[in-house]
């Protein structure tokens, strides 16, 4: 049982995408690479903490408990045997509605809980305690009912300001498809305007994440046992050479090592 997952209550299906749980025993010198995606990650490792960093860059630091900002490099996860936690994929809006700040306060990075008052008040370290040494129906009752005292708990807005909002839906229901010049008329707004509030409020732009939602989509058509090349195509790719090209830059890992990472395998905890 590698990883474990419930569905959350449905007033959370605007801010969080999945809980996964996960308990992995693998060669220590294993390595996953955690892909680009439009959602913010949140960890919370039991039994030992996560050692993160970024791929093609120096160093990585130990994480009893992480948040993830939007990014279109992947991060390095080494596994040192064995990886047990628990992961959050938050939209934007949850970011700002759970974690009570936006997306871009994040930015690129990597960060504890500890970082800024925000996130210690979001992710406290006694809801990392009662997870680490409960059950998997036990830690998705706890985080459930954690995430629900969290919505509208911050003082600070937690909905976007329209326009940028309707960019985001734009770009992402379109698989990244749509041209930023468009997004732009559409909402109303310059394509400089557009890039600079998309950048502030995302901490990634338009076009970035255009890139990443067509990868994105990709991947996940990959992993439903879909063909390269048809997922190429339906992920809007000129054909499966150009995917091919985008997953070595965003993966850093050809199509097949990434099927070949780790054996993700879900089951229900009632």
């Amino acid at each position: 049982m590698p990883a474990v997952t419930r569905a959350l209550h449905p007033a959370l299906a605007p801010y969080v995408v999945s809980c996964v749980g996960f308990d992995f025993v693998l060669p220590p010198e294993t390595v996953h690479h955690g892909l680009p995606s439009p959602t913010l990650t949140v960890v919370l490792s039991f039994d030992e903490p996560l050692d993160c960093g970024w791929l093609g860059e120096e160093g990585s630091e130990d994480y009893w408990s992480l948040v993830s900002g939007l990014h279109d490099t992947p991060a390095l996860i080494r596994t040192h045997g064995r990886q047990h936690g628990l992961q959050l994929a938050l939209t934007p809006l949850g970011a700002r509605a759970l974690l009570g700040l936006p997306a871009g306060e994040l930015g690129r990075t990597i960060v504890s809980p500890e970082a800024t008052r925000e996130l210690r008040e979001a992710l406290p370290g006694d809801l990392h305690d009662r997870l680490s040494f409960a059950g998997w129906a036990e830690r998705f009752d706890v985080v459930e009912a954690h995430l629900l005292a969290r919505l509208h708990h911050d003082e600070r807005p937690s909905e976007m300001v329209d326009p940028v909002a309707e960019a985001w839906r734009l770009l992402v229901d379109s698989g990244g498809r749509l041209a930023v010049d468009e997004v732009a008329v559409r909402v109303g707004w310059s394509r400089r305007h557009l890039q600079a509030r998309f950048a502030a409020e995302f901490g990634i732009g338009p076009k970035r994440l255009g890139r990443v939602v067509r990868f994105d989509r990709a991947h996940r058509l990959q992993e439903s046992g879909v063909p390269l090349a048809e997922a190429a195509h339906r992920a809007g790719y000129a054909d499966q050479s150009h995917l091919h090209r985008d997953w070595r830059v965003l993966a850093g890992q050809t199509p097949r090592e990434t099927a070949e990472d780790f054996p993700i395998v879900l089951s229900e905890v009632g």
